[in-house]
């Protein structure tokens, strides 16, 4: 059971993000990772839609026999909010883990939270920061153009920049001291939300997040691999796989050290 691998999927390579920092401080587990590249973004789909490419997803991953599922994206996490049921094992969501670090850091109880269009639309971050303090000013933008971005290369570009600035300008008058990245997808463009917000604010990587929450949960339900030996990373996309290779690089900061295979995803459907 320990050395089965992790699973992770997104709706594209945001996911990468979380396998970055599992990679981090799980360097002995294993991965496989599944980015539905073909049916990316999640965040513009209908709630029926989301729901059914999130369970193809799970469907696919189990069929690896993974120990833990990590759904590694803010919309699956904020729309299929009960994806966990009927399947056995252990299951992680970006929502909650990242919610708490953003509790943790504020000073002025002013929170903005930026996230698919699916995301901010259920309202699934204020209401999870809610629960914690109901005093919580919770400001909400959802950025739809964030992922296409992302996923095509426009990292350090000036049309990045314009459209985030568009986005977050009137989330910095709200004089916010916390800024939740609610899509995994977003710390790619950190630099440039930073530039925009100032480098004051606290960033809260919901990638991040999720990744050190995984590794607690592992820790005590006590399936941590023991090896001594570095892990090993399977990468399955629905689409191109060298449209993957190339881009991957970017989320994960160094040339991807995994196998690369392209699946049928309808295949999982059920």
């Amino acid at each position: 059971m320990k050395n089965k691998a992790i699973g992770v999927f997104d709706s594209g390579l945001g996911g990468l993000t979380t396998v970055k920092e599992l990679r981090k401080i799980l360097p002995n587990e294993n991965i496989v990772y599944f980015g539905d590249t073909l049916r990316v973004p999640y965040g513009n789909r209908s709630p029926e839609t989301i729901r059914k490419y999130a369970t193809d997803d799970v469907n696919f991953l189990l069929k690896q026999n993974v120990k833990m599922i990590i759904a590694a994206c803010g919309t699956v996490s904020s729309v299929a909010v009960d994806l966990e049921k009927g399947f056995n094992v252990p299951f992680v969501k970006v929502l909650k883990p990242t919610a708490e670090a953003a509790f943790s850091v504020t000073k002025n109880k002013k929170i903005g939270v930026i996230g698919t269009s699916a995301t901010i639309k259920t309202g699934s971050y204020k209401n999870e920061l809610k629960k914690l303090d109901p005093t919580i000013e919770v400001f909400e933008k959802d950025c739809p153009l964030f992922v296409p971005l992302v996923e095509n290369g426009f990292i350090d570009d000036y049309a990045t920049t314009l459209i985030a600035e568009k986005y977050l300008l009137p989330l910095k008058d709200q004089k916010i001291d916390t800024l939740i990245l609610g899509c995994t997808h977003y710390p790619i463009i950190r630099s440039t939300i930073e530039m925009v917000m100032g480098k004051d604010i606290n960033i809260v990587d919901s990638g991040k997040e999720t990744a050190k929450f995984a590794a607690k949960r592992l820790k005590d339900i006590n399936i941590l691999n023991d090896s001594h030996n570095n892990g090993k990373c399977l990468f399955f996309v629905s689409d191109s796989v060298e449209t993957f290779s190339k881009t991957a690089n970017i989320f994960l900061g160094k040339t991807l050290d995994g196998l690369i295979s392209k699946i049928d995803i309808n295949q999982f459907s059920v």
